[in-house]
């Protein structure tokens, strides 16, 4: 047994999640590589929104696929850093917008 519960090696297997869904997964790998495909944005613009994404989303697996795939792109560790620092007030600026629910019940209390 891993000492890790998330373990590296894991990632090779991730092609096999079709084993018990076939047209599933097919039908995921089809809008995959569409979606993460040649575009309007840059093969290395859809890296970095990859790995934001990754970190925000907390996949292990994603973030050393697409550290790695940035890396072979020539990003930088700063630029790296950056894409992440988006995600992360992207994240916080979705929680603090969601605090309007909880002030509109207490200025509705208050009245």
């Amino acid at each position: 047994m891993s000492d890790n519960y998330y373990d590296p090696k894991d990632l090779a297997d991730f092609p096999n999640i079709t084993e018990c869904a076939p047209q599933e997964g097919k039908k995921f790998f089809e809008y995959y590589t569409q979606a993460t495909g040649p575009g309007a944005l840059t093969e290395r613009e859809k890296a970095l929104i990859a790995l934001a994404v990754a970190t925000v989303r907390h996949c292990p697996y994603c973030i050393d696929a697409y550290t790695n795939k940035c890396l072979s792109l020539g990003v930088s560790s700063d630029e790296m850093m950056e894409a992440v620092h988006v995600g992360a007030a992207m994240t916080a600026g979705d929680v603090l917008a969601h605090s309007t629910q909880m002030r509109k019940i207490i200025k509705k209390k208050e009245m």
